[in-house]
Formats: structure tokens, C-alpha cells, sequence
């Protein structure tokens, strides 16, 4: 298999900086030898340009209603973003995106799903469910599964919005979501496991159950990937951490059993926040769980 590897070193979806040098610090933790060890050819494609946020105005360009700063220049990089992931697809490679905060999905998800049937595996702390109108901070990373299912004024946004069912949506590792959040997903067919089910269940069966919704009617799966899930003992370099996670083996058992299904064709990882990491840990360690997820095993 050709991995392509993609740089989206983007900090506009966030209030906290330095998720824009996350790429670079996950290819520094030996990525490239990581995969290329697993025999498979690695085709790195650099980093796509960002907007710095220095001297743009975040509210130049505003949603219909609600707030979504930086939606402007969101929308210019989810677009390149987009482009691409669909030519890597195109010439037959596989792409990996590197946040990067976790708007970039939404260029992602959009670039996967062109005239292709899609389920997607999200795996992250958060609800990413908030709209415009629901957003306590505006911030657009805590809005892209709001944004891929064009819910809200996200509907009316071509470049935002999919055709992926919400019943192809599972959300795996949850433990921080907004009242409104939580509202809009029991309103919806999103399949959600939270922390909670994960210590009453056990990772096994909420990753293999998360599958079966995720692939239900179709044979292709994204994953996305948000270092946050882990516990920030185990990342503490991340963009919003939050204590009660997931721990390194649980993780490393997602990614073995997503690799096993071998219908994943796209992945990113995001939120690698390198400013408040230690020794390159949490970059160390998102280049483990891409390997697992990849295909590497114990045995």
C-alpha cells in the first residue's frame, strides 16, 4: 500500500496556539520509518498552506446565524484539504492527514466521501457536534461532525456538509459534551460510546459494536483520530485535554481492530499540541496507534 501523507497545520479552529506545529512533531517521532517498516511505500506531500491568524479579523465572514470565527479561512484550507485527500485517493494511495486542530475533518471527510459510500469512526473526547448556534466559543474544531452532517446553517454550506448518514457516524471515547451537544446527539442516528461504556464494557466490544454502525451498508470507513481521547497522562500534549481517558493499550487495541476490518482507506490524527507535550511524547505515540491502525501487531 502507497500512504500519502498529508500536512494540514491548522490552529484557526481552536483558541489555544500550537497545534499548527503538530505535523512536523509527528513526522520528527519517525512516522515515515514507522509505516515504511510495516512494507508499505510512503509518499509524503508536505504541508498544505494555512492563514495565520495574525492580522485576520476571525469574524470577517459569519455564518447566517450564530458564531463560527475564522470561518472564512476554515473553509479556504478544508477545501485544499478536500482536494487533496481526493486525488490521493485517486492515484490509489492512502491518505493520512496530520492536524492540525479537528476542523480539518471536515476537508477530510468531504475529500473520502466524493461518489464514495462512507462510514466514519470518530474517536476523540468531544461531542464536535456544536453548530454556529450552539457553540459557547466559536471555536469551529468543536463543530465538524455538526458540520460533515449538515446540521444547523451547516446545511446551506456545499463545502461543509456531506452525503454521509448520520447511522454511519460512531463516536468512540466521549467524556466532555455540552448540554446543547447532547441534545442534538439523542436527536440524532449518530452511534455514540462514552468513557462510561467503555469502563462498564470494555474497549473490545464497544470498538467492534462502534464498526457495525459505522460500516452498516457500506464497505469503506475513515478514521479520525483526536489525541485528546487519551488520558493526558498518556498525551498530555494535546490541544484540550481532559483527565479520565483512555490509556495507551486501549488505544493500540482500537487501531488492531480497525486495521483488522480492512476497510479503512483514509485516517487523521489531530490535536497534537507540541507546546505542552514532553520529550515528543504525544507525537511518539500518535506514530504508535497510526502503525496499529496500519496493520502492525504484536505477533
Amino acid at each position: 500500500m502507497d500512504v500519502r501523507v498529508i500536512g494540514a497545520p491548522m490552529d484557526l479552529g481552536a483558541d489555544r496556539r500550537g497545534v499548527d506545529m503538530g505535523p512536523s512533531a509527528i513526522r520528527y517521532a519517525g512516522l515515515a520509518d514507522s509505516i515504511r517498516s510495516l512494507g508499505h511505500a510512503v509518499d509524503d506531500a508536505g504541508d498544505l498552506p494555512v492563514p495565520r491568524p495574525e492580522g485576520r479579523d476571525p469574524n470577517a465572514e459569519r455564518p447566517p446565524n450564530g458564531n463560527a470565527k475564522y470561518l472564512r479561512e476554515t473553509r479556504w484550507v478544508c477545501r485544499r484539504v478536500e482536494s487533496a485527500v481526493a486525488d490521493a485517493l485517486d492515484e490509489g494511495a492512502f491518505p493520512l492527514v496530520l492536524g492540525g486542530d479537528h476542523s480539518i475533518a471536515i476537508g477530510t471527510i468531504n475529500g473520502v466521501n466524493k461518489d464514495r459510500e462512507l462510514g466514519v469512526l470518530w474517536i476523540d473526547a468531544h461531542g464536535d457536534f456544536n453548530t454556529p448556534e450552539t457553540t459557547p466559543s466559536g471555536n469551529i474544531h468543536g463543530m465538524p461532525v455538526a458540520a460533515i452532517l449538515g446540521r444547523s446553517v451547516f446545511g446551506e454550506m456545499e463545502w461543509a456538509r456531506t452525503d454521509v448518514e448520520e447511522r454511519n457516524v460512531a463516536m468512540v471515547g466521549l467524556r466532555d459534551i455540552g448540554a446543547e451537544e447532547r441534545a442534538a446527539i439523542a436527536d440524532s442516528d449518530v452511534t455514540v460510546y462514552t468513557m462510561s461504556d467503555i469502563d462498564n464494557r470494555g474497549m473490545v466490544p464497544i470498538v467492534e459494536d462502534a464498526l457495525d454502525a459505522a460500516l452498516d451498508g457500506v464497505d469503506r470507513l475513515h478514521v479520525s483520530f483526536d489525541m485528546d481521547v487519551l488520558d493526558p497522562g498518556e498525551a498530555p500534549g494535546v490541544g484540550t485535554p481532559v483527565h479520565g481517558g483512555v490509556t495507551y493499550r486501549e488505544a493500540h487495541t482500537a487501531m488492531e481492530l480497525i486495521a483488522e476490518t480492512d476497510a479503512c482507506v483514509s485516517m487523521e490524527v489531530v490535536e497534537v499540541n507540541p507546546i505542552l507535550d514532553s520529550h515528543n511524547r504525544t507525537a511518539e505515540l500518535a506514530v504508535e496507534l497510526v502503525a496499529s491502525g496500519l496493520g502492525k501487531q504484536i505477533l
